[in-house]
């Protein structure tokens, strides 16, 4: 039989962990690696202990285990699954800060590298949600939580069944779409006030047709290099600060 922790995710690196428990997600159980005695481990089991946490201080073979090998700095935070947000959570985070929608839809992102990337440039440009598509897509994993050094914990991801059907429904919302494609606008033409949702397309296919059909205007990134191609974060990233500098001029 597996143990609690086997079937648990896992919030590794000291930046994450720091995040989570500064947050309200539920956190089922801390683990320190045994003969740590930095200052951020030290604030770590600080902020456990005011939570009321239980702590393990368990072997580094052990924390290797657990997290597959993946570099934890010594610490891991078994928890529950993260809590995946609605799309009318993404609107309601707009309205709170009093600001038009900004979303991003990621169409079938396969690397949690990527999803973890994206989430970080989202959460410094003050993007309201992300979309993602229930089935062959990276989830909010332990990686991505990772990769995002704390941002998954401030930028809700909605998870849903239909990403064109959620398409149609957020342009019936007076949200306009628009998509990547090597053949569209140039990006820095692009003003981004307003109610808007940036379409990412997966690593290797793009964008669906279906999807980029759905789309109000496709948006592409001029290049004058000799490859002709970036990956799939960057290209998100370049994207995503050019819709802030357009929604957040310089006076």
């Amino acid at each position: 039989m597996k143990t609690n922790e086997e079937n648990s995710e896992f919030i590794i690196g000291r930046h994450p962990a720091m995040a989570a428990l500064k947050s309200d997600q539920e956190i089922n159980k801390v683990f320190i690696q045994k003969g740590l005695k930095t200052d951020a481990i030290a604030q770590l089991v600080k902020s456990a202990k005011e939570r009321h946490l239980v702590i393990s201080n368990v072997p580094k073979t052990k924390l290797d285990q657990m997290t597959a090998g993946q570099n934890h700095q010594g610490v891991a935070l078994a928890v529950a699954a993260y809590q995946y947000a609605t799309v009318d959570d993404l609107f309601e985070n707009a309205a709170q800060k009093d600001e038009e929608p900004f979303f991003l839809i990621l169409d079938e992102l396969a690397d949690p590298h990527n999803l973890g990337s994206i989430l970080r440039t989202a959460d410094a440009a003050g993007v309201h949600g992300i979309i993602i598509p229930k089935r062959r897509s990276v989830g909010l994993t332990s990686v991505v939580a990772k990769t995002s050094t704390g941002a998954i914990e401030h930028v809700p991801v909605a998870r849903v069944t239909n990403l064109v059907q959620v398409a149609k429904e957020l342009q019936k919302r007076g949200v306009w779409l628009f998509g990547t494609d090597m053949q569209g606008t140039d990006c820095r033409r692009w003003d981004a006030k307003g109610a808007v949702a940036l379409v990412i397309g997966n690593e290797g296919k793009g964008i669906s047709p279906l999807l980029k059909k759905t789309c109000d205007e496709m948006l592409t990134i001029p290049m004058i290099g000799h490859v002709q191609s970036l990956n799939a974060s960057v290209a998100a990233s370049l994207l995503i600060y050019q819709g802030f500098a357009t929604r957040h001029p310089l006076d």
